[in-house]
């Protein structure tokens, strides 16, 4: 099975937003998420990515219903363990969702979720989602015990926060793919789904290929930024093109 790429659009809705939050449905309002998400699977995407934040910094709900309506594709929700963003996904009804850390303060979501340390609230949103037949992701730190209570929960996937490999120098990249790899393996061998996403770019991806079991990527910021230049479906191709390289494998 070959590596999936998973497109997330959110900074194609921070751009609109910084012209047009009062007015994020205003006719005039650009550039367009569902379009955004409709030209990165014209260029391959296998999933589209949005993230509804508390404070609305970029996708809007009245977004995320009209990409869930607009694409063939599978959607994840990333999204925070609050009441609100619950509702929002049991309504919404997306394929998947990925449970994220969440703080005001962040530019983007930094490090991966406690699963550890929140372990109650964790499994009981992980049993609300799955009752209504979405499936869960969390967005982890490549720690062992992470991933070994992720399984314990019950969530069928794990996504590897990769920022602490996407932001390391020379020195420490090879450290950073070994905790991947070991986190990748213990996730694996306990069933679970393993994904990638924070920081990878089209510079760094190959290194990647170090890491084994992975089944897909969740890319956003470099995608979006590369789409300035060269389009959305172009810059997807291009991603695309890198990924294929990964070893492929055998579906669990």
């Amino acid at each position: 099975m070959p590596l999936l790429l998973g497109v997330n659009v959110d900074h194609v809705a921070t751009l609109r937003q910084a012209r047009y939050a009062l007015l994020p449905e205003s006719p005039n309002a650009e550039p367009c998420p569902v379009q955004a998400s409709l030209d990165a699977i014209a260029g391959g995407a296998d999933s589209i990515t949005i993230h509804v934040r508390g404070d609305r910094r970029h996708m809007q709900e009245a977004d995320a219903y009209r990409i869930k309506e607009a694409i063939h594709v599978p959607l994840n929700l990333e999204m925070g363990i609050t009441e609100e963003m619950i509702a929002l996904a049991l309504n919404l009804r997306p394929e998947f969702v990925c449970l994220v850390p969440e703080t005001r303060e962040e530019v983007t979501t930094e490090g991966g979720l406690d699963v550890v340390g929140r372990r109650q609230e964790v499994g009981d949103c992980i049993r609300l989602m799955q009752k209504a037949g979405i499936r869960v992701s969390l967005f982890i730190d490549p720690e062992e015990a992470q991933v070994r209570c992720a399984a314990e929960l019950g969530a069928e996937m794990i996504e590897l926060h990769t920022g602490c490999f996407g932001n390391a120098t020379a020195e420490t990249v090879a450290a950073e793919i070994d905790r991947l790899h070991r986190a990748a393996d213990v996730g694996h061998h306990a069933g679970l789904q393993v994904n990638a996403g924070h920081g990878i770019n089209y510079h760094n991806g190959r290194q990647l290929e170090a890491v084994p079991h992975l089944t897909e990527y969740n890319i956003g910021h470099s995608i979006v930024s590369r789409a300035m230049r060269i389009g959305m479906e172009q810059a997807v191709r291009e991603m695309k093109a890198l990924m294929s390289h990964y070893p492929a494998i055998s579906p669990q």
